[in-house]
């Protein structure tokens, strides 16, 4: 039998992120299947930089860096049978339809109120498409409101998730693990920290991650130490996930309307609750189980911090177990995809 090819296509700075590793979890799927062949093409973006992180990651990958609109982003889409792309670009959605393509869209980003020719062009494109995959409710309601279109619907975006458990008694402290940019909610975190009324030893502060606020965020902290407090910089995701099941908690407080927030579902996977704001798909991705305050609060992030600190054993080990246990229900498995290719190659409605 002929085999289905794939074409995975996403925008791309150049550095190794979230849609970077679903495309990758993706891909890894679907090669386990006999009746497909895949490709990944990133399409470079204003201010492409390859990064050593992204490079390394791809580097057993077939995988193309194109500019858009080019002759090399042509070849790739008549090559494919069915493309998957990633955000509602007009030039993939108009060559692949140019080609005769069947193609499937992942939206990641919400779509924002303000009238642009480009949120346009998104809008219309996103709507001559096989099928439309939301990653969160939130961002599906930005684009759709209340009256949901045929062929759309809610599909968390994962990666690989980090596998693990430790016993919640043999968990300690707080972990942030991000990019270090603007409203991501790490100085309101950090204030919070050092205004809390917690044991620093016994509840020590992690912050995971690299990025423009590191410098200065690095001299306020060597300026006016903060005890209890280590920052690790960028760590590899061994590392990161090691980390990670070893937290008590996990914070998340971004100022953002965060999209999803995948950080809270790897640490769900680990069985580790979150802290979190109210901000974006952000609670969906922490689950129920999560503790929430208002985003750019630092005395309401201060008073979940000890909260958390002060929950009793008992209570601790079922946020850890329900939370794990809530993820698994929620989650799209990875074979998901395949299948969805097929019925669309097919001209059939997804399951």
């Amino acid at each position: 039998m002929k085999p289905i090819k794939l074409l995975l296509v996403s925008p791309c700075f150049g550095t190794y992120g979230g849609i970077e590793a679903f495309l990758a979890a993706v891909a890894d799927s679907v090669r386990g299947e006999p009746d497909f062949t895949v490709k990944l093409c990133f399409k470079k973006v204003k201010g492409f930089a390859l990064h050593p992180g992204l490079a390394a990651m791809l580097q057993h990958e077939s995988v193309l860096f194109v500019d858009r609109a080019g002759r090399e982003l042509a070849n790739a889409i008549r090559w494919a049978d069915i493309v998957h792309l990633q955000n509602a670009s007009p030039d993939v959605i108009a060559l692949a339809k140019l080609f005769g393509k069947r193609i499937v869209l992942t939206i990641h980003n919400y779509m924002r109120r303000e009238w642009s020719l480009h949120r346009f062009l998104w809008r219309i494109g996103a709507r001559i498409v096989d099928a439309r995959w939301y990653n969160s409710d939130f961002v599906w309601q930005t684009w759709e409101g209340n009256r949901k279109r045929r062929r759309s619907r809610k599909v968390p975006t994962v990666s690989k998730l980090p596998q693990g458990w430790v016993a919640p008694n043999e968990r300690r402290g707080f972990v942030f693990a991000g990019r270090w940019i603007a409203n991501k909610g790490i100085e309101t975190l950090i204030e919070a920290y050092s205004s809390a009324n917690l044991d620093r030893a016994a509840w020590p502060l992690t912050l995971i991650g690299d990025g423009p606020l590191r410098p200065p965020i690095q001299a306020r902290i060597n300026k006016q130490p903060i005890g209890g407090l280590e920052i690790t910089g960028f760590v590899d995701d061994a590392m990161k996930a090691e980390r990670m099941k070893n937290a008590r908690w996990i914070v998340i407080p971004p100022n953002t309307k965060e999209d999803l927030g995948l950080t809270a579902i790897e640490a769900r996977n680990l069985g580790v609750p979150c802290i979190i704001t109210r901000d974006g798909g952000l609670p969906e991705a922490a689950g129920r189980w999560s503790l929430v305050c208002d985003p750019n609060d630092p005395p309401a992030l201060a008073h979940l911090l000890e909260k958390a600190a002060a929950m009793n054993e008992a209570e601790y080990a079922e946020h850890a177990n329900r939370t794990h246990e809530e993820l698994q229900r929620e989650l799209v498995p990875m074979d998901f995809y395949p299948r969805a290719y097929r019925r669309v190659i097919a001209g059939r409605e997804i399951e």
